[in-house]
């Protein structure tokens, strides 16, 4: 199973990958705490160690791609792909686009999570296009 979402966030490419990229600024953006590598290899944690995974694949300002589990995962299941595309669409406007899959049918709540979790956060944290 997997999900796409689209959303407009007043900030630039480069901020809006910085902050996903930073322990610091992806606390502050979500609420939650993150501990964050910014290299391709890196592992991440985030929300208070609910999520963990590894950036498999960073393109700056334009995508990040991370293996992506949370806590609620069951032992023998894969983790999940997350890939995150940034797209300037004007100056300091980034249009996110954000493709979640590998994952299963029970999975499905994770869509919501991802709107109250990071968008709703993220809007009041960059402001709205």
């Amino acid at each position: 199973m997997e999900f796409t979402l689209e959303k407009e966030f007043s900030t630039s490419a480069e901020g809006l990958y910085r902050a996903w990229l930073s322990s610091e600024k992806h606390s502050e953006m979500t609420g939650g705490k993150a501990e964050v590598s910014s290299g391709e290899g890196g592992h991440f944690t985030a929300w208070d160690g609910y999520i963990s995974g590894r950036n498999l694949q960073l393109e700056p300002h334009r995508l990040i791609r991370q293996s992506w589990r949370t806590s609620q995962f069951r032992d023998n299941q894969e983790d999940s792909v997350l890939e995150i595309r940034l797209k300037e669409e004007r100056p300091g406007t980034t249009k996110v686009t954000l493709r979640h899959s590998n994952l299963t049918e029970e999975d499905h709540h994770y869509k919501q999570g991802w709107q109250d979790h990071y968008f709703e956060p993220m809007e009041k944290y960059f402001g709205t296009a």
